[in-house]
């Protein structure tokens, strides 16, 4: 029983003067954890970079499919309206022609296959 007692008074007083460099590791374990997941965590610094970048992504296709939008918005306002803007487009993509023109249309090139060596 004195073995034990003293054993354990032993254990305290380590415990006792050593409690300082425990407090330290710590609080240094709880920095290290708190520091990798601002870093690394699920709403951390990586994370933030990377929803940025795709956001800055998607503001710059959105510009660019408003612009595509409003010029084809043009297009259709001119095709209602517009009586050479309607002409046009049939000449173009119907092949039509008045009396008396010809039109010419040449054979839409295919793509040269590569010559096998």
């Amino acid at each position: 029983m004195d073995f034990l007692q003293n054993s354990l008074e032993k254990a305290y007083a380590r415990f006792f003067h050593s409690r300082r460099r425990l407090a330290i590791g710590g609080v240094g374990l709880l920095a290290a954890v708190v520091a990798w997941h601002t870093v690394f965590g699920a709403n951390g610094f990586v994370v933030y970079q990377q929803k940025r970048s795709e956001s800055h992504r998607l503001e710059e296709e959105i510009l660019r499919l408003q612009q595509d939008n409003a010029q084809r918005q043009q297009k259709i306002k001119a095709l209602t309206s517009d009586p050479q803007a309607i002409e046009k487009e049939a000449r173009e993509r119907l092949k039509y022609a008045r009396k008396g023109e010809v039109v010419y249309t040449l054979p839409q090139s295919t793509p040269k296959t590569a010559e096998k060596k």
